[in-house]
């Protein structure tokens, strides 16, 4: 037949799985709660690594070194895709300008000279470099020599 348990019982064991319910729940809301914040921790660690590596690559500080271009006053153009029409307009433009310069009798007779003098006339000028600065011995300035490397400059000789 069936075991004959009293009330008594059953409902001690069924509050002994609730209990133990409860437990396992409160472990599981735990091991998320610590999990998320491992993920935020290593989220950090991650953009920290990433701030410390775009600081080692931050070249803004050399741009007071830098000369200033007239280019850089200039305002860029806006980028734009090509659509089909305006890309097939572009290609005849070009084409038409190709055509132009091929005719053209200075063209003609020194190609070299012709692409020479339009690069002349449309890129900017580049000032010299300054010259390097000498000491009255005629040797640069900063750049000394020991007495070793000067003995044996003179001994290959």
């Amino acid at each position: 037949m069936g075991k004959t348990t009293s009330r008594g019982d059953a409902a001690a064991r069924a509050e002994r799985k609730f209990e133990k319910k409860l437990d396992f729940y409160a472990k599981v809301r735990q091991t998320v709660a610590s999990l998320s914040t491992n993920k935020a921790i290593a989220k950090k660690k991650k953009v920290r690594s990433r701030q410390k590596k775009l600081k080692a690559y931050d070249l803004s500080t050399l741009t007071e070194f830098l000369p200033d271009l007239k280019a850089s006053q200039q305002p860029k153009p806006a980028e734009f895709k090509l659509k089909s029409k305006t890309r097939k307009n572009l290609v005849l433009k070009e084409d038409n300008q190709l055509q132009a310069v091929i005719n053209h009798p200075a063209f003609q007779s020194d190609p070299l000279g012709a692409i020479h003098q339009h690069l002349q006339s449309t890129q900017p000028t580049v000032d010299e470099k300054p010259k390097i600065r000498e000491n009255k011995n005629g040797n640069r300035k900063g750049k000394k020599k020991s007495k070793a490397s000067a003995g044996l400059q003179s001994m290959e000789i």
